[in-house]
């Protein structure tokens, strides 16, 4: 039975439903149509982050999303302000990241007359998400709300948008709703228990494709962290005695050193010899696309059958037929999977992972085992030196072209899930921010951010953002004074004259982060560099370490 409870405004809606539904606070940056947001999500409890510009925010909710696997929140003005936003929103739709931006409004919006700011937001937004609506009626607003969040949520995580004009956050409505929502955790749950495709015989065929198979592979993508298929992936491995790779910049599921593990795929610097020769190609919760040679010849042989798991229907024949699609949670099945070759004993595949460790091993030398040919200090020395402070407690990011190539390079015997690069948009420019959400999602642990000094230009301001809302973090720069992955290869390309565009002037990093109220460092030997990233981890307002070093790329190592 249905009775008045209470008279709330919109904006008073839209605060609560977001509380009930787990979120905390909500990156923003102030303008049209948010002041009513702002006051109710004061008397909810819902703490508001606020940055510089519209990106940081942006990213923020992105890289929450991304790290956590639960919703990231942001909310924008209107205009230039929400097209500023769609940059962290692109970067959650090519990544699968669960993201909500929510757009203000001037009251008349969508009318054609011209009010202020007014152009077609949901438009803009809608090719980049997976659902993006104006709400033009209050009593449709909890509705959206709720809409809007369970299908960021489901199948293939990604963003969603809501553009909510000023009229809608002011409007009362009697509110007669008693029953609550259903927080996002268990409706992704139910999702996984009723996985659609876990039939014995199903799992029977995975299971004889790969015991026929002579050389099979696992490309685990960013679905497996999503749904939480860790584990499961490695028992498959070991059951299947078969090698696992990720494509660059997907989210991490690797979480300790495996020798099954034989890193990422589709970087610049290359990789060995090993799609190429399978004859089995498993891909679990991943795209097809340029990481993965589209699969197609000359990337993978013409003979290679192909066996894809996911979640996201639209996922299963996203680029290439399969030669068997398995629709669902890639937790669930791989655990199947393994089970029934576990039962079957098979043990035939070890030469091919063998024969693959060895050539993951001597791909890797070049990189690992020998110093580079510099006189000054490069991106190698500082990945080698940060990899001892890399404990499972800390959440360290990656930002930057170059110096994310050495990263992925030096430091790939394993990819956990609390390391976050930029996703696979490869974007530039989200660390700052990016480390501002990880403080937020984990205040216990400490945060390292490894930036390009290019990418962290980017967002430069916003360290007074994180000094104003005491996120502290670590940032070490590796200052090389251009853009380093360009300029290396423009100079091994067309030599000195040819490095184009690519470079700039002296910044003094540390100076920056002083005069925005932050720790500043500047290191010039490598060998400082742990007990300074120690000391900052101690601190309690972020530290800028600035390291130059020479233009060099993983590329240039021969």
């Amino acid at each position: 039975m249905y009775h008045l409870v209470r008279l709330l405004n919109g904006a008073d809606i839209l605060a609560l439903e977001l509380k009930e539904h787990g979120v905390s606070w909500i990156s923003t940056l102030c303008g049209n149509g948010l002041n009513p947001f702002y006051l109710a999500c004061k008397k909810a409890g819902i703490r508001l982050i606020d940055t510089h510009n519209e990106q940081a925010a942006a990213y923020m909710a992105d890289a929450y999303g991304r790290l956590t696997g639960t919703i990231g929140v942001c909310a924008v003005s209107s205009g230039v302000a929400h097209s500023n936003a769609l940059t962290g929103v692109a970067n959650a739709y090519f990544d699968g990241g669960p993201m909500l931006l929510i757009t203000g409004a001037s009251a008349g919006y969508g009318s054609g007359r011209g009010v202020f700011q007014e152009y077609d937001q949901v438009a803009l937004a809608a090719p980049i998400c997976k659902f993006a609506r104006c709400v033009y009626r209050i009593g449709d607003l909890r509705f959206l709300i709720r809409e809007a969040l369970r299908i960021a949520m489901s199948g293939r995580p990604g963003p969603v948008h809501l553009t909510i004009p000023l009229e809608i956050m002011e409007s009362e409505y009697e509110e007669y709703e008693l029953k609550s929502a259903k927080p996002l955790s268990s409706v992704i749950a139910l999702q996984r228990r009723q996985s659609p495709s876990l039939d014995p015989k199903i799992i029977s065929e995975a299971a004889r494709m790969i015991i026929e198979a002579e050389k099979p592979i696992i490309v685990a993508g960013s679905g497996v962290f999503y749904s939480g298929g860790q584990k499961p992936l490695m028992l498959l491995s070991e059951a299947g005695a078969i090698p696992v790779v990720i494509p660059i910049w997907d989210r991490g599921c690797i979480e300790r050193s495996h020798p099954n593990f034989l890193g990422v795929i589709g970087a610049a610097s290359g990789e060995p010899r090993l799609l190429e020769d399978a004859d089995l190609i498993i891909m679990v919760g991943a795209r097809v696309d340029y990481r993965v040679g589209f699969l197609k010849p000359p990337k993978v042989r013409e003979d290679a059958s192909i066996m894809r798991i996911d979640m996201d229907p639209s996922s299963l024949m996203q680029g290439v037929s399969s030669d068997l699609a398995i629709l669902a949670s890639p937790d669930m099945a791989l655990n199947k999977i393994a089970e029934e070759l576990k039962s079957k004993g098979i043990h035939k595949h070890r030469k091919w992972l063998n024969d693959a460790r060895e050539r993951w091993r001597r791909f890797r030398a070049r990189w690992v085992e020998r110093e580079p040919p510099e006189s000054t200090l490069t991106g190698w020395h500082i990945v080698k030196a940060i990899r001892p402070i890399l404990t499972e407690d800390t959440i360290f990011l990656i930002d930057g072209g170059n110096i994310g190539q050495w990263a992925h390079m030096i430091l790939a015997d394993h990819y956990p899930s609390r390391w976050l690069t930029c996703g696979a948009s490869a974007v530039v420019g989200w660390g700052l921010p990016g480390a501002m959400a990880a403080r937020l999602a984990y205040p216990k642990n400490p945060v390292l951010l490894l930036s390009g000094d290019g990418a962290f230009g980017f967002t430069l301001a916003d360290l007074e953002s994180a000094v104003r809302h005491n996120l502290p973090f670590v940032a070490v720069i590796a200052n090389d004074s251009a853009w380093g992955i360009v300029a290396s290869s423009q100079r091994s390309q067309y030599g000195e004259k040819g490095m184009i565009s690519s470079r700039f002037g002296t910044i003094r990093f540390d100076s920056v982060a002083e005069a925005l109220g932050a720790r500043g460092v500047r290191i010039n030997d490598v060998r400082e560099l742990r007990s300074t990233i120690e000391d900052g981890f101690s601190s309690e307002t972020p530290m800028v370490i600035d390291v130059p070093v020479s233009i060099l790329s993983p590329t240039d190592v021969k």
